[in-house]
């Protein structure tokens, strides 16, 4: 993202008319007007990563292709925000050389998630319950293209092991090539409740965006779908809480099945 000169305030623009164009509901009659504009003001920007989101802004964008565009302008703005990382927050983690934390086989994966807050989360959440690795796929920041995700993860970047993915569906080959069990978390129809669920390991859990969800055919392709019950009106959790949920069932299932680490 450094292509993106924030001194220049072009950037600025670019990020004002997304948002408004992200708000308008398809049929507005305003978009066309509006995507005109945005593609040009992109077009003519002088910095050459503005200038390579103007081909994701067609006619027939997407709520899912505009934020394509959003994300990476989102991102530029949240280096002058502070974030909770910044505010001297202590803790009592373990000492450095002390015996290291045991990990069980599960790898969760990330699709398209949009808020480096939510990322950050997942990787200290993937630390406390000691999961192999965290996967990021599609537009999820990684660690070394937004430098401010470590600090929202407060230090749990170096203590988990990442990759990233184009796609999660090239996540989901690599984990069926190293043999492991897929669960995708998702208030899928077909889902089984959390609390009834099974867990093979080696395994990996994925997890999808914020809004969207995970899409139809990677819950398709997952081994088993499960979801977390809820109790209130809303159906659906925060990304990182809800991985919270599911990290700390798999977890108990994974240390019943191995009673020499409890």
């Amino acid at each position: 993202m450094a292509e993106l000169d924030s001194s220049t305030g072009e950037w600025k623009r670019a990020l004002r008319l997304v948002r408004e164009l992200y708000s308008l509901a398809p049929d507005a009659s305003a978009r066309v007007r509006l995507l005109r504009e945005v593609r040009s003001a992109l077009e003519t920007a002088q910095s050459p990563r503005l200038r390579s989101l103007a081909r994701l802004v067609t006619p027939d964008a997407d709520a899912r292709q505009l934020l394509c565009v959003l994300v990476p302008l989102e991102r530029v703005d949240s280096r002058t925000r502070i974030t909770d990382a910044d505010m001297e927050l202590t803790d009592s983690d373990s000492p450095a050389g002390g015996k290291p934390p045991a990990k069980m086989p599960m790898i969760a994966v990330a699709d398209n998630l949009r808020s480096l807050f939510n990322v950050g989360g997942l990787f200290r959440t993937a630390d406390f319950f000691g999961f192999e690795a965290l996967w990021l796929c599609g537009y999820t920041a990684t660690p070394d293209m937004a430098p401010q995700l470590e600090r929202a993860a407060l230090g749990a970047v170096a203590s988990v092991p990442w990759r990233s993915f184009v796609t999660i569906r090239d996540a989901i080959a690599e984990l069926r090539r190293q043999g492991r069990r897929i669960y995708a978390l998702e208030t899928s129809k077909r889902a089984i409740p959390l609390s009834s669920a099974t867990f093979a390991f080696p395994g990996a859990l994925l997890l999808g965006s914020e809004r969207f969800g995970l899409d139809p055919d990677v819950v398709a392709s997952a081994d088993a779908c499960i979801a977390i019950p809820a109790s209130g009106i809303k159906n659906s959790l925060n990304v990182v809480t809800a991985f919270g949920v599911a990290a700390y069932q798999t977890r108990l299932r994974y240390e019943a099945g191995n009673p020499s680490m409890n």
